[in-house]
């Protein structure tokens, strides 16, 4: 059944301790007035030069165990966030990713490796959320085999049981208000700009009771197979998501090209 009024998950991504600290704190209060239990995507042993953004915060595993004390659930993003298989992903929203593609054997020692590292720090990763959303059929066996049995991805409108797992879909990347459905927010601290912040504090302050949990999601809205019509919802919801992609990659061509 497709919760209504909507059902609203908020996801960080990319949060490693050279997360941008000073964006990334911009959210914390807004999480600790509105009562928010997030989804925390980890990045377990983080390579991605990219996201090296401050020096490394020798309190980050503390705050991130007390964000899980407090209701949030933490997932594994990845392992070290390097980006460079090619491989077909389920989702294909990316041309590179960092596991699909992998051999199995080298994805089941990644995934061992990171959740060894969470769990040293005192985590309990509870779900899955794929770097660039790439993830291959081997990766859902080796994280059935690990002791993981959800994801945070996909593009129904409902939890859903696919590959031996339960998908919790991820369909936004700002708050939209929806009339019905589950919707989880993704958002990314080291890009986020102050204008989010507030859009954000905004929903929330008119949203903040439609905000649920993945605790809450996996105990009350029972996930099974996705029904025909939600099927092809999902699949024409992806549909637009890859035109959308490609428009910012047309427009993104022509400012450079205007710009040379």
């Amino acid at each position: 059944m497709i919760p209504k009024p909507a059902q609203y998950l908020l996801r960080f991504d990319d949060l490693c301790p050279t997360v941008s600290r000073t964006r990334w704190e911009r959210f914390l209060p807004l999480i600790e007035e509105f009562e928010i239990r997030p989804i925390l995507a980890v990045i377990p042993d983080n390579l991605d030069h990219s996201l090296e953004l401050s020096p490394p915060d020798p309190e980050f595993w503390a705050g991130m165990r007390a964000m899980q004390t407090a209701g949030a659930t933490i997932g594994l993003h990845g392992y070290q966030h390097i980006c460079d298989s090619r491989g077909q992903s389920l989702l294909a929203l990316h041309r590179s990713s960092e596991f699909a593609g992998v051999a199995e054997g080298v994805q089941r020692q990644w995934i061992r490796a990171g959740l060894e590292i969470l769990r040293g720090h005192g985590l309990n990763p509870k779900l899955w959320v794929a770097p660039r959303h790439g993830f291959d059929g081997n990766t859902l066996r080796v994280l059935r085999e690990q002791g993981i049995h959800a994801l945070s991805d996909g593009f129904s409108r409902v939890p859903y049981r696919r590959g031996g797992l339960t998908w919790i879909p991820q369909q936004l990347w700002e708050p939209v208000d929806k009339p019905k459905g589950l919707w989880t927010i993704c958002i990314h601290p080291n890009t986020a700009g102050s204008s989010l912040v507030m859009q954000l504090q905004l929903f929330l302050r008119h949203h903040a009771a439609q905000f649920t949990s993945v605790e809450r999601v996996l105990d009350e809205l029972c996930p099974g197979e996705l029904s025909w019509g939600e099927r092809l919802y999902e699949k024409l919801a992806l549909w637009r998501a890859h035109a959308s992609r490609a428009r910012k990659r047309v427009r993104s061509r022509r400012h450079r090209s205007s710009s040379s």
